[in-house]
């Protein structure tokens, strides 16, 4: 016996398809909805995660920059420290000078000669005095220049015939003290960069001396030296 089936199947499995259809699009917008949902998510949480690494990154900077200031003025009161240290420093070495420099004169003097007045700027020494013959200026000059350890480049400035009284007369009442004939000269001279205390001791390979005592300097009015 033949069944002949008379119901619309064909419309039956067109509309099974179309449902199978529907429920796999909506289950794809449904799968793509979660998918996009949980990179949005995972992308949300990556900016804020970077947003805290960036704002820590500004305070750090800033923290930076306020100990940069700091270390900038620790410098600049470090550089005043040492700048104080030097000149202290500067002094301290520089104070046996004028004894060394008047010592130097006092042995250097030739017998006879009387130097009225030395003054010091800075690195130069002028001398002024009187002498009993241009041969003891010729003296002066040629032993600062080629026999002193704490001057160099000694100048004449001036020379001229002048009067002095004579220390070894006897004033008397009514009677001025006899005036002796005299040179009277001004030279000039340098004091010599190595002219330190440690400098010289270091170059002549002797220990510095702890007074001018140790250090053999005689007295100011030796060889007839006048302040």
């Amino acid at each position: 016996m033949i069944r002949i089936n008379l119901l619309p199947h064909r419309e039956i499995a067109r509309e099974r398809r179309k449902k199978e259809f529907v429920n796999l699009a909506g289950l794809t917008v449904i799968l793509a909805l979660a998918a996009s949902l949980g990179v949005s998510l995972g992308i949300d949480r990556l900016v804020e995660a970077q947003s805290a690494r960036n704002t820590f990154i500004t305070h750090e900077n800033e923290k930076l920059d306020s100990q940069i200031k700091e270390i900038g003025k620790l410098r600049q009161e470090i550089d005043s420290l040492m700048a104080r240290q030097g000149a202290v420093e500067a002094l301290q070495r520089d104070r046996t000078i004028p004894v060394r420099v008047f010592d130097e004169l006092a042995r250097r003097t030739p017998a006879g000669m009387v130097l009225r007045q030395i003054r010091q700027d800075e690195r130069g020494i002028s001398l002024n005095g009187w002498a009993h013959s241009n041969g003891q200026v010729s003296m002066l000059l040629r032993t600062l220049a080629t026999e002193s350890e704490w001057l160099e480049r000694p100048e004449l400035v001036e020379i001229k015939a002048s009067q002095m009284p004579n220390p070894s007369a006897v004033p008397t009442r009514g009677r001025d003290r006899e005036l002796l004939r005299v040179f009277e000269f001004t030279m000039t001279a340098q004091i010599k960069p190595l002219a330190r205390p440690e400098a010289a001791a270091k170059a002549a390979g002797k220990p510095v001396a702890a007074s001018g005592q140790a250090a053999g300097v005689a007295p100011l009015a030796a060889n007839g030296v006048r302040p």
